[in-house]
C-alpha cells in the first residue's frame, strides 16, 4: 500500500517512498506538536513544545502500520489483483516479448498517412479539372435564369405553403459518416453569404457551370469512402459544398460565412506574400473614415495566413510603426501578431497633416530589405495604401525604389465619399501593378479587400501553376455545434482553379478554389495507441512549427455550459507542449522535415492536470513526403519499449469475449468501420464477432490487434466468476466497496459492479462520460498509468480530481506577462476560495459522492525482459478508507500507558488533535473536516506542508501551461522568421506558470 503527500495548483515529487499519517495537537502554550510516521521505511518523527507535551510516535506508526494492511487486504481481495498476476505468470510460457523499433514504426505510420492524404489530394485534382473544364464548356449568359438549391432556403415554404424561390425540397437524412448531420450525399447545394446577392449574373453563371462537380463529388466519394466534406469556393462568393447541407443562419438571421475569407482560399489563391499596410491618420482621417480604414486593415489581415509576412505604417506629419518593437522588420502574420496588430489598430487616432511620401520610402526599404537577405516570405511583395486622398503621384519614390522591375506591387484604398484626390490614388496603384480601390462604406470593405487577392493570383492563373496547399489545424464552423472537441480539428487540401478559355488566359482569371477537409482524428488512428505504450503517443506539426495534433494539445475552453474555440488554438507551437525540449531541437529538425530520433527526460501531468509522473522519452520523427507536416512518435523506456504476444483459439477467445462484462476501447481501430457505409452502425465489438465468425469477411481488421485482444480475453475470463462470487456471498461483502475493475495493453476493459446504482456513490465511474477512466484514442486511463509507475502488487490510491485546466476564467486577475510562483498560488487559491464560497450547496452535495480508487500494474517476464500487461483495481467510497481508520486510530481508554512516555490514550478523534491521511501527491484523502477531502493539504496546512519540503520529504516540481487562459488575453508579440525556421510567438494568451508541483 502507498499513500503519501503531493499539491494543488503545482506537482511535487516524495523525496522517500512511504505513508503519511500526520496528527498535530494544541498545547498548553496554544502551539501544536507535530508527528509524522511513514509506513513502508517506518521511520517516525517527533516534535515537542517546550518539553511540556508529547505525541508517541511508536503509537501513530502502528496505526499506519495495522491500516496499511488492512487497506492492502482490503484492496486485494476485491480487486482479484492476486488472481490476475497469477493467470498472467501461467501463461508466461507461451509469451513472445519482443521490442519495439520506433525509427520503423513511425516510417510504417508516415508512410501509411502519406497514402490516405494522397487519396485525398487525388480527389481535388479531380474537382479542379472538372471544374475548369466546365468553365471552358460554359459561355457567359447575361441573362440566365437558373433556381438551384440554396442551403439556407431548401426544405422551407411561404405562408401559402409553397417552395421559396431557391429553395425546394431537399432531401436530408442523418449520416454516421459526417457525425450524425442530416445531408444528402446524391447531391451538393449552394451557400451565399448575406452580403452576396444570391441571384446576381454572375452567382447564376457560376453556379451553373459548377453544377459539373455533383458528379466528381459522388464519383470520389465512391471511390475513397473516407472523405469528407467536398467544396468549390467561388471567386464570386458562393461555396457548393457536398454533401447538400441545411445552412442554419446566426442570432440575427444572417449569414457570415464567405468561404473566400477561409484560409484554405486564401493559401490555394495567392502565394506566400510580404505585406505593408500604410494607413493615413491624419486629421482628415477623422470619423467615419477612420473606423472604416480600421475596419479595412482588420479585412486585409483576415486574409494573411502563417506563411505570409506583414507590418503596419501609421503616418501623419511623420511615420510611425503601430508596433515599434517591429520597427523595420516583417513578422510573420500568425494568429497571435494579427491580433496584437487589430488590437493596436483600434487604439489609432488621427491627428496632424498627412505626408505619405516617407512612409512610401520606409515600406519600400523593408520589402527590398528583406527580399536582399533571404528574409519574408521569399515571393509576392506588396504595399497596401489607406487614405482619403493623395495630393501628388510621388513617381520619383517609384523611380528610385520599384521601377522598372516593378517587383513590389501596390495596391490603393481611397476611404471616404470624397473623389478630390482619386486619380492620383489611382494612378498610384495602376502604375505599380497593383488595384485601385474606392471604399466608402463599411459595407464596401469586404468585396474591395478581396480584389488584391485575384491581382496577386494572376502570375499563378496564367502559368497555370496548380499548387496543393494544406492548411494549418482549424474548427470545422459547420459540424462545431454538434461535435465534442476530440472531432473538430480538421486540416484543408485546396487546389486554385483557373479559367483556360483563350480570350481570358492573358488575363489570369481565378474562378475559385476547391478543397477538401481530413479530420485530423482520422488521421491519427493510423498511429495505434496499443503500439504507442502506456505512455507513449503520436503528434503532427506543421512546417512552421504549429501543432497539428497532440494529446497534450486542447483547442477548447468552457464558458459556462458551452464549449468555445481558444483564440490561439491553432498556432500552439510544438515547443509550448513539448517543453522541456529547451533547446528546442526536436522542433528544429522536424520543422526541417528531417528523419531521426532523440531522448529527452519529461515531467508529464496526469489526472487532469494535478499530478507528475517523470519519464525517459524517445522520440521518432519523420516527414509526410508531399506534405508540409511531420510526424513524431513517443515511447517511453520501461513502457513502449516490450510488446509481447501470445496464441489463442479464435474459437475458445470468442468464447470470452462475448460476456457481459467485457467491453473493449470503442475510439480504437479494431476493424475499419467507416469504409462501407453498411459497417458504419456497427460498434467496435460488434464488427470483430463478424470478422471473427466469418458474417462479414469483407471488414478490414487488424490482426495484430485482436490477437492480443483474444489473448486478453482469455487470460482475464477467471475474473469475472472470482468477482461473481464475492458479490454472491453478500454475507461478507465490505459496505463501499462498489466495483471492480482491470484493464490491458489491448484496449479491452472488464468490471462488475458489486452494489447496485442506488447504493453507488461513484455512479458515472467506468461509464461512456468517464473519459479519463476509459480508453480513449488519445490515452490510457488515469488509474491505469498511474498503476504502471509502481511495483506490479503494490496499489496506488486517490481521489479523482477535477479538471483544473482552463478553468481559471472567472477569477484569474489580469497580467500582462508571467506570474510568479507565488502569484499564482496566491491567485489560485482566492479563485477556489470564491468557488467555495460561490458553491457550498454544490460542495455538500459532491461530498457526499466522492470515490476512491485503488489500483495496481500486471506484468509478464520472459527472461529478462518485463511489460506490463494491464492494470487492475477497486473502486470504493471514500466513507471505507474512513471507517477503518478512525476505528484503528484509536487507543481505547483502558490502554496501559504506564510504559508510555506522551499522551495516553491517544484518538485522533479528541477535539484537539487534527488527524489526517494524505495521498502520494499531498491531496487530502481522509480529515476530520470532510471538507478537506480532495484538497492539497499545503492549502489545509501550509506550514506542515512547508516542513516536509524542508526536510526533504517531497521536492518541488515546476510545469508550464502554455495553453491556459485569462479572462482577458495580453498582447504578446514575436519577430519575423524564415517560412523553415520560425522563431514561435508568444502566445496570446497568458502563459501559466505551475509551480510548486508535488508528485
Amino acid at each position: 500500500m502507498q499513500m503519501a503527500a503531493a499539491a494543488q495548483m503545482s506537482r511535487w515529487s516524495m523525496g522517500k517512498a512511504g505513508n503519511a499519517i500526520k496528527s498535530h495537537i494544541s498545547g498548553p502554550c496554544g502551539r501544536r506538536l507535530v508527528v509524522l510516521m511513514w509506513i513502508i521505511l517506518s521511520s517516525s518523527l517527533c516534535l515537542m513544545v517546550d518539553g511540556q507535551m508529547k505525541i508517541p510516535p511508536e503509537t501513530v506508526q502502528q496505526w499506519a502500520v495495522s491500516f496499511g494492511k488492512e487497506m492492502a487486504a482490503l484492496s486485494t481481495r476485491y480487486s482479484g489483483a492476486k488472481l490476475l498476476q497469477k493467470k498472467y505468470k501461467d501463461v508466461e510460457g507461451v509469451v513472445k516479448i519482443e521490442e519495439v523499433n520506433g525509427e520503423e514504426l513511425v516510417k510504417k505510420f508516415a508512410e501509411e498517412m502519406e497514402e490516405m492524404l494522397g487519396r485525398k489530394m487525388k480527389s481535388v485534382k479531380r474537382l479542379a479539372e472538372a471544374a475548369e473544364d466546365a468553365d471552358l464548356d460554359h459561355e457567359y449568359n447575361e441573362t440566365l435564369e437558373f433556381d438551384y438549391y440554396n442551403s439556407l432556403l431548401i426544405n422551407k415554404v411561404d405562408e401559402d405553403g409553397n417552395p421559396v424561390p431557391l429553395g425546394g425540397e431537399f432531401p436530408l437524412e442523418q449520416n454516421e459518416h459526417f457525425n450524425k448531420l442530416p445531408v444528402n450525399t446524391q447531391q451538393s447545394n449552394i451557400q451565399v453569404p448575406t452580403n452576396v446577392y444570391n441571384q446576381h449574373t454572375d452567382i447564376l453563371n457560376g453556379v451553373y457551370m459548377s453544377e459539373a462537380l455533383n458528379d466528381i463529388f459522388i464519383e470520389n466519394f465512391q471511390k475513397d469512402p473516407t472523405l469528407t466534406w467536398q467544396y468549390f469556393g467561388s471567386s464570386t462568393g458562393f461555396f457548393r459544398l457536398y454533401p447538400g447541407i441545411q445552412w442554419t443562419p446566426d442570432e440575427n438571421g444572417v449569414v457570415t460565412f464567405d468561404c473566400r475569407n477561409r484560409n484554405w482560399y486564401i493559401q490555394a489563391a495567392t502565394s506566400p506574400k510580404d505585406v505593408i499596410i500604410v494607413v493615413d491618420v491624419s486629421g482628415s482621417m477623422k470619423g467615419l473614415r477612420m473606423t472604416i480604414a480600421k475596419h479595412t486593415i482588420n479585412t486585409i489581415l483576415d486574409t494573411l495566413g502563417e506563411n505570409d509576412f506583414v507590418n503596419i505604417i501609421a503616418y501623419s506629419d511623420y511615420v510611425r510603426y503601430v508596433e515599434p518593437c517591429f520597427k523595420g522588420i516583417l513578422v510573420q502574420a500568425d494568429l497571435d501578431n494579427r491580433e496584437h496588430f487589430k488590437h493596436l489598430v483600434d487604439e489609432l487616432h488621427v491627428k496632424g497633416e498627412g505626408k505619405v511620401k516617407n512612409a512610401m520610402k520606409e515600406s519600400f526599404r523593408i520589402l527590398n530589405e528583406a527580399a536582399a537577405l533571404g528574409q519574408g516570405s521569399l515571393c509576392n511583395q506588396a504595399i497596401m495604401l489607406i487614405t482619403d486622398g493623395a495630393m501628388e503621384d510621388f513617381k520619383d519614390v517609384f523611380e528610385e525604389f520599384n521601377w522598372p522591375e516593378r517587383r513590389v506591387r501596390v495596391f490603393t484604398y481611397l476611404i471616404g465619399r470624397e473623389l478630390t484626390f482619386a486619380e492620383n490614388v489611382k494612378w498610384i496603384a495602376c502604375n505599380n501593378k497593383g488595384y485601385y480601390t474606392h471604399v466608402s462604406t463599411l459595407a464596401d470593405v469586404q468585396e474591395n479587400v478581396m480584389e488584391y487577392l485575384h491581382v496577386l493570383s494572376r502570375p499563378m492563373v496564367i502559368n497555370h501553376d496548380h499548387d496543393i496547399i494544406w492548411t494549418e489545424a482549424y474548427m470545422d464552423s459547420v459540424m462545431f455545434n454538434t461535435q465534442a472537441q476530440s472531432l473538430l480539428l480538421m486540416t484543408s487540401v485546396a487546389m486554385p482553379v483557373f479559367s483556360k478559355k483563350e480570350e481570358t488566359l492573358s488575363h489570369g482569371i481565378l474562378l475559385g478554389v476547391v478543397g477538401t477537409d481530413v479530420a485530423l482524428r482520422e488521421l491519427m488512428r493510423l498511429a495505434p495507441r496499443y503500439k504507442l505504450g502506456i505512455h507513449g503517443y503520436a503528434f503532427l506539426i506543421t512546417n512552421n512549427g504549429y501543432i497539428l495534433s497532440h494529446p497534450e494539445l486542447r483547442p477548447l475552453y468552457k464558458e459556462g455550459k458551452k464549449l468555445k474555440p481558444k483564440p490561439n488554438y491553432n498556432s500552439v507551437d510544438l515547443s509550448e507542449v513539448e517543453w522541456e525540449d529547451t533547446e528546442e531541437k526536436l522542433r528544429s529538425v522536424m520543422v526541417k522535415g528531417e528523419t531521426g530520433t532523440m531522448s529527452l527526460d519529461v515531467r508529464s501531468s496526469v489526472d487532469k492536470g494535478t499530478r507528475v509522473i517523470f519519464l525517459k522519452n524517445d522520440y521518432f520523427y519523420t516527414v509526410i513526403n508531399e506534405t508540409p507536416f511531420s510526424l513524431g512518435i513517443v515511447l517511453s523506456r520501461g513502457y513502449g519499449q516490450y510488446i509481447f504476444t501470445g496464441n489463442v483459439s479464435v474459437e475458445e477467445g470468442l468464447h470470452d469475449l462475448l460476456t457481459p462484462d467485457l467491453t473493449i476501447a470503442d475510439e480504437w481501430t479494431y476493424c475499419e468501420i467507416d469504409i462501407d457505409p453498411a459497417h458504419r452502425k456497427l460498434n467496435q465489438l460488434q464488427a470483430i464477432v463478424k470478422y471473427l465468425t466469418g458474417k462479414d469477411p469483407n471488414l478490414q481488421c487488424d490482426a495484430q490487434l485482436l490477437q492480443q485482444t483474444l489473448f486478453d480475453t482469455v487470460v482475464t475470463a477467471p475474473m469475472e466468476a472470482y468477482w461473481t462470487a464475492l458479490m454472491l456471498n453478500a454475507s461478507s461483502m465490505d459496505d463501499g466497496i462498489e466495483t471492480a475493475f482491470l484493464g490491458t495493453r489491448s484496449g479491452l476493459l472488464r468490471f462488475l459492479k458489486y452494489a447496485g446504482i442506488e447504493k453507488r456513490v461513484g455512479k458515472s465511474f467506468l461509464t461512456s462520460t468517464d473519459k479519463e477512466n476509459m480508453f480513449t484514442l488519445d490515452h490510457f486511463p488515469v488509474w491505469y498509468r498511474r498503476a504502471a509507475e509502481h511495483p506490479a502488487g503494490q496499489f496506488l490510491y486517490y481521489m479523482p480530481r477535477q479538471d483544473t485546466r482552463d478553468t481559471f476564467k472567472d477569477y484569474e486577475a489580469d497580467y500582462s506577462g508571467t506570474l510568479s510562483s507565488d502569484e499564482v498560488k496566491q491567485q489560485s487559491k482566492k479563485g477556489q476560495r470564491k468557488q467555495r464560497d460561490d458553491d457550498e450547496e454544490e460542495v455538500v452535495e459532491e461530498e457526499a459522492g466522492r470515490i476512491l480508487i485503488a489500483s495496481t500494474a500486471v506484468t509478464v517476464t520472459v527472461g529478462k525482459k518485463t511489460a506490463i500487461a494491464g492494470a487492475v483495481g477497486v473502486q470504493m467510497s471514500l466513507e471505507v478508507l474512513e471507517s477503518r481508520f478512525w476505528a484503528i486510530a484509536a487507543q481505547p481508554n483502558d490502554t496501559d500507558c504506564s510504559t508510555v512516555e506522551g499522551l495516553c490514550p491517544l484518538r485522533c478523534d479528541r477535539f484537539d488533535i487534527e488527524c489526517y491521511v494524505i495521498d502520494n501527491n499531498g491531496f487530502v484523502l481522509i480529515s476530520k473536516q470532510r471538507s478537506d477531502a480532495g484538497r492539497f493539504f499545503g492549502e489545509t496546512d501550509g506550514s506542515v506542508m512547508t516542513t516536509l519540503i524542508r526536510m526533504g520529504m517531497f521536492k518541488r516540481v515546476s510545469l508550464f501551461d502554455y495553453q491556459a487562459m485569462c479572462k482577458t488575453s495580453s498582447h504578446s508579440v514575436s519577430g519575423a522568421r524564415p517560412l523553415l525556421s520560425p522563431l514561435y510567438a508568444l502566445a496570446s494568451t497568458f502563459k501559466w506558470f505551475l509551480s510548486n508541483f508535488l508528485l
